[in-house]
């Protein structure tokens, strides 16, 4: 339960990072809150010759608008995006998931880009960011890149993040006021990953759904995003059939692994029950 001896960077600057990283390589991990990574080098499942911690850069961090989006950066940590009241009144599911991840002392320091970046589909981050229509800004050496986070997640551990590259801010479009959110997270034990978690985040008119997006979190490789369970619902009143609809659509595209939280057909089921909830909950929400 010891790591492997590494060298030690804590710059400063971002773009102090952004050329260490470049340097180094593959011989090197970054360090945002360390949750996930520390772990894994203790176990030496990863055993970095170089540990790049990001904490002293200021740039990754903090919450503004711009043009029309909400911009955060990847170091701002679970518990200044609960405090956040830019979030609070902008981005609420945020602030509702934040508070669902672990327990106060790791959401202290674990970060929201940690969260969303390391391609864990345990992570419950990810997910929302797939719902919410994000897009992450890639630094490396050769400038900026950004990728929707809907073309992010590529399998367990695996992103299309490319060697050099840091992930700086993550971009949310704001939703319309008046919208309606849930994040709705079966989980064992506080601190625990999902058995099976589903956000929504959507709009109504008239009574009828006009807009909707649901992403499923630790039912698959990868955060899911449940296109047709979202279109059963366009057009029409959230009763008793159409979320039947969506949650069969929902339950139709996971893949749980069967593990201690439960069987794959405990977890399929879940994922649904969890649909079924945040929609209900995200409809009472929504100014009509």
């Amino acid at each position: 339960m010891i790591p492997g001896s590494f060298e030690y960077h804590r710059p400063s600057k971002l773009s102090d990072a952004v050329a260490l990283l470049g340097s180094l390589d593959n011989d090197a991990r970054l360090l945002a809150g360390g949750h996930s990574l520390i772990p894994m080098m203790k176990l030496r499942l990863a055993q970095p010759s170089h540990l790049i911690d990001l904490a002293a850069v200021t740039e990754l961090k903090g919450v503004a608008h711009d043009d029309g989006d909400v911009v955060i950066g990847a170091m701002t940590t679970q518990h200044e995006v609960i405090g956040s009241e830019l979030l609070a009144t902008s981005v609420p599911i945020l602030r509702e998931a934040a508070m669902l991840i672990a327990d106060p002392q790791v959401r202290y320091m674990g970060t929201l880009g940690g969260n969303a970046a390391n391609g864990d589909p345990g992570n419950d981050m990810p997910a929302l960011m797939v719902t919410l229509g994000a897009t992450y800004v890639l630094r490396s050496a050769s400038g900026e890149r950004r990728v929707a986070a809907r073309e992010f997640y590529l399998g367990i551990y695996e992103t299309s993040l490319r060697p050099g590259e840091i992930l700086a801010t993550i971009r949310i479009p704001a939703p319309p006021k008046g919208h309606g959110y849930a994040y709705e997270k079966l989980k064992r034990k506080i601190g625990d990953y999902a058995t099976a978690a589903a956000a929504v985040v959507l709009t109504v008119s008239d009574g009828k759904i006009a807009s909707c997006a649901i992403g499923l979190t630790n039912v698959s490789d990868r955060p899911l995003l449940a296109k047709d369970a979202a279109a059963a619902l366009i057009g029409g009143a959230l009763d008793k059939a159409s979320v039947a609809k969506a949650v069969a659509a929902a339950e139709a595209i996971v893949s749980p692994a069967e593990d201690g939280r439960g069987s794959v057909e405990y977890r399929t089921k879940m994922a649904g029950v969890m649909t079924a909830r945040a929609l209900a909950r995200a409809f009472a929400r929504a100014s009509v």
